[in-house]
């Protein structure tokens, strides 16, 4: 089976790419892949914002990184992304803060890196 590490590059309100990526994990994951993590980078480390407010009627994203996390995934956020944006980076929620240089190393270990934009 296959090692995967998947980078997301677009904020809370791009629902389609969001929906797409978290259909690609669950299908890798019945298929018995791994998903090393996902990195949140460029406009994606919004989704670690801890004051977006959605109607009722609205995706509710934050369900679907809760639901990453309890399946082990580790949700990482580029720091210096998160803090060009004005992200607190101590809190971040269920994601955790990482760096491009630990986002290159994860990425050389794995056998694919599939880009959501």
């Amino acid at each position: 089976m296959s090692q995967f590490i998947i980078s997301l590059h677009c904020g809370p309100d791009a629902h389609d790419a969001l929906q797409c990526m978290n259909r690609f994990v669950q299908a890798a994951l019945k298929k018995n892949h791994t998903i090393k993590c996902i990195f949140l980078y460029q406009d994606a480390v919004l989704h670690a914002n801890q004051y977006i407010q959605l109607s009722s009627d609205e995706l509710q994203v934050s369900s679907i990184w809760e639901n990453l996390s309890n399946q082990g995934i580790d949700l990482k956020l580029c720091v210096t992304a998160a803090e060009k944006r004005g992200i607190n980076v101590k809190n971040t929620g269920v994601f955790s803060v990482a760096g491009l240089a630990e986002f290159a190393m994860e990425t050389s270990q794995v056998d694919r890196w599939v880009q959501f934009k």
